[in-house]
């Protein structure tokens, strides 16, 4: 009887003991982090296999700077979550890394590169094409307005501003209209330098952008760039165009009904649907009119899903099968409409496409038209810089000398370049 009994129990037992453990280390919070979460149980239940455990780390900095530590302690999680500015960092982490082209082949996943949308695969690219990285969370600055003052300064509330040119007169009109604020921006690097140059394809730095090696150098110093951070420098006198911070502090400007537009990021949608009291539209960046070519295609930001090295093969496998349920359609069109992050696959766009969710949510499409209208360029495949995320602290209190009346454009530029141009060179050095 007691036999019996001990086998009983190792029967019930044995599954869950079977199950080999896969623990994602990831940088989203709140209600992304539920979501997360809810993507990981689902994940587990369609198998009992594997388990995915996913552990909210910090910030985007905090996350990779903890992996790295680990690794180091051989403590490594099977998979970080790396925002795209630290993707030189991780390719140049020697021997802490699994390329995911190596992975998906080597577990027997189908794995399809071209299924996924080229804009977002060309930032986690090696030189000959093969993808290191999975895309997870990837999204693109888009332009939004209030469309109830647009209407009150009589301007089309169903069109939004297209080019630099059409927003100065939108904002003053905005002003005039009694609005303290014509736009705002939030990631000021990110959308008014690095974003600002592939939209208008001209380069940000040497070398394709990095991609082309660790020597390149910074050239957002350009005149067509000294230009446009001028021109924004003279409309923050008037508080046509008012800096509201580094990161997204600025959007707090935008859904108070301060200013009248806001450029963020395509992920900031449900933040902006859930806290403005007011009919907004969506829009595409605005452009340069005279710079030819222009508009290109915008870059990305966001973070990709990358793997430790050092792991056994069954939880390499476990990763493998967790990575094609997060690639599915149905897992990325629900991800996508969710967040406002971009579908990384084709598949999913047209899912979401024929779920209705665009005809019904109007502007949450504009984000994937502006990435996918025209073939990524040298210029407009994306940045590969090494201390990328000290770059732009640099770029940030420079142009926030701009923006306090300190120091004129150039000047800011050609020291942000120089400054930004020591730190290239330290990590070259470092990674040679």
């Amino acid at each position: 009887m007691a036999l019996a009994v001990v086998v009983l129990l190792l029967a019930l037992v044995s599954p869950a003991a079977a199950e080999t453990e896969v623990t994602v280390w990831h940088a989203m919070g709140g209600a992304l982090g539920e979501k997360v979460k809810e993507i990981t149980d689902a994940f587990n239940k369609t198998q009992s296999e594997y388990k995915v455990t996913p552990v909210y780390k910090g910030n985007y900095t905090e996350t990779m700077t903890a992996a790295i530590a680990a690794f180091r302690a051989r403590q490594q999680p099977h998979v970080v979550q790396v925002f795209e500015v630290g993707t030189a960092t991780m390719m140049s982490a020697r021997g802490a890394i699994k390329p995911v082209h190596a992975l998906m082949a080597e577990a027997g996943e189908r794995f399809d590169p071209s299924a996924y949308l080229p804009a977002v695969t060309g930032y986690y690219t090696s030189a000959d094409g093969k993808m290191l990285s999975l895309p997870f969370n990837s999204s693109t600055p888009v332009l939004y307005f209030n469309k109830d003052a647009f209407k009150k300064a009589g301007l089309d509330p169903a069109k939004a501003p297209a080019t630099w040119p059409e927003l100065g007169d939108a904002g003053k009109k905005l002003q005039a209209a009694g609005l303290p604020c014509g736009f705002t921006t939030d990631w000021q690097s990110w959308i008014q330098l690095e974003n600002l140059s592939a939209w208008h394809n001209v380069p940000f730095a040497t070398r394709a952008n990095g991609f082309g090696g660790l020597d390149t150098e910074l050239r957002f110093n350009t005149p067509f760039h000294v230009k446009h951070i001028t021109q924004l420098g003279e409309w923050q006198k008037t508080k046509l165009f008012d800096y509201g911070g580094r990161r997204n502090e600025a959007t707090a400007k935008f859904t108070s009904g301060e200013c009248g537009m806001l450029m963020e990021s395509s992920a900031g949608y449900a933040g902006v649907k859930k806290t403005a009291k007011f009919d907004f539209g969506i829009g595409t960046l605005p452009y340069w009119p005279d710079m030819k070519g222009a508009p290109q295609n915008t870059i990305i930001g966001g973070a990709s899903l990358w793997v430790m090295a050092g792991h056994q093969p069954p939880a390499y496998k476990g990763v493998a099968k967790f990575f094609s349920y997060v690639s599915s359609p149905e897992v990325q069109a629900d991800w996508h409409q969710f967040t406002g992050y971009l579908p990384i696959t084709r598949a999913a766009y047209e899912l979401t496409k024929k779920q209705g969710f665009y005809e019904k949510n109007p502007g949450t499409e504009v984000s994937i038209l502006q990435m996918t209208g025209r073939a990524p360029t040298e210029n407009s495949k994306g940045l590969r810089l090494g201390n990328f995320v000290q770059i732009r602290d640099v770029i940030d209190e420079e142009l926030e000398a701009v923006w306090a009346g300190k120091a004129p454009a150039k000047d800011a530029l050609d020291t942000a370049v120089r400054r930004g141009n020591d730190l290239l060179r330290q990590f070259e050095r470092a990674n040679k």
